[in-house]
């Protein structure tokens, strides 16, 4: 049986000291049996990882970075390797995400030595896939998907598949405030799941996590989180209000 996942990715928003006020208030939020159900995950920005990881010690929430470099350690100014942020706490690490693709021009080959890197390193990466408007109205979503599940796996063996998340975000409803029907993401993260079986093992499909992202938030997720397939989600907004984002934790442990 898979747990569900929820997943808040901070992005590029708050402060040291804010970071960890809205790490506590969440903290506050969310009794010890919502937590024998559901993960849940925060992905502050690199600078606040520290202060995010004491708020949150001695409970079961989950702490992630934005990204990584594939690199150990060396000239590579701006860039923080996977030894850097286990070593403030950090468990997952989100990898694709499509703003890092668009505005960092992040290729499927990059992505997959970052991939490799995360696995290597022990940490868990969360894989972020999905089409654009334009890919999803010329009806070629599914060959988009599968070439960067293909190469954003690419050298990862079965066990090491089973440490991985991914997280279906279709371009098109991040930060728009679009999202698929639930019956669009159901039938998507199928198709992964699918993939997933006929590449690896009928059985890692069956236990793998795909979590949904593009505009998630306390009026939706219900819908979204109720849907065939759907794991969890990866939330942006909402995730920086604590009150939305453990209404969407509680949403997650009725279902």
């Amino acid at each position: 049986m898979r747990r569900k996942f929820i997943a808040g990715n901070w992005k590029m928003n708050l402060g040291y000291r804010e970071s960890e006020k809205l790490a506590k208030e969440i903290k506050s939020k969310l009794e010890d049996k919502y937590f024998t159900k559901t993960d849940v995950l925060i992905c502050p920005s690199f600078i606040s990882l520290g202060i995010v990881n004491k708020a949150i010690k001695d409970t079961e929430i989950k702490l992630g970075a934005q990204d990584l470099y594939f690199e150990n350690d060396g000239a590579f100014t701006g860039e923080v390797s996977s030894d850097m942020i286990k070593s403030v706490g950090c468990e997952y690490v989100i990898i694709g995400h499509s703003e890092r693709r668009k505005y960092q021009h992040e290729s499927n080959k990059l992505i997959n030595l970052k991939i490799n890197k995360a696995i290597r390193s022990g940490l868990k990466p969360i894989l972020c896939i999905g089409e654009s408007l334009e890919e999803r109205e010329d009806e070629i979503y599914e060959s988009v998907i599968i070439e960067m599940l293909r190469d954003g796996l690419h050298e990862i063996s079965t066990e090491d598949m089973s440490k991985i998340v991914i997280a279906y975000e279709p371009v098109w409803a991040i930060g728009t405030g679009l999202n698929a029907t639930p019956k669009q993401a159901s039938e998507i993260h199928g198709f992964i799941r699918k993939y997933i079986s006929d590449k690896y093992d009928p059985e890692i499909a069956k236990e793998q996590i795909v979590l949904y992202g593009g505009s998630v938030n306390g009026k939706n997720a219900k819908d979204i989180l109720s849907a065939k397939d759907v794991d969890g989600a990866l939330i942006g907004g909402a995730s920086l209000k604590p009150d939305e984002f453990c209404d969407i934790v509680r949403i997650a442990y009725s279902i």
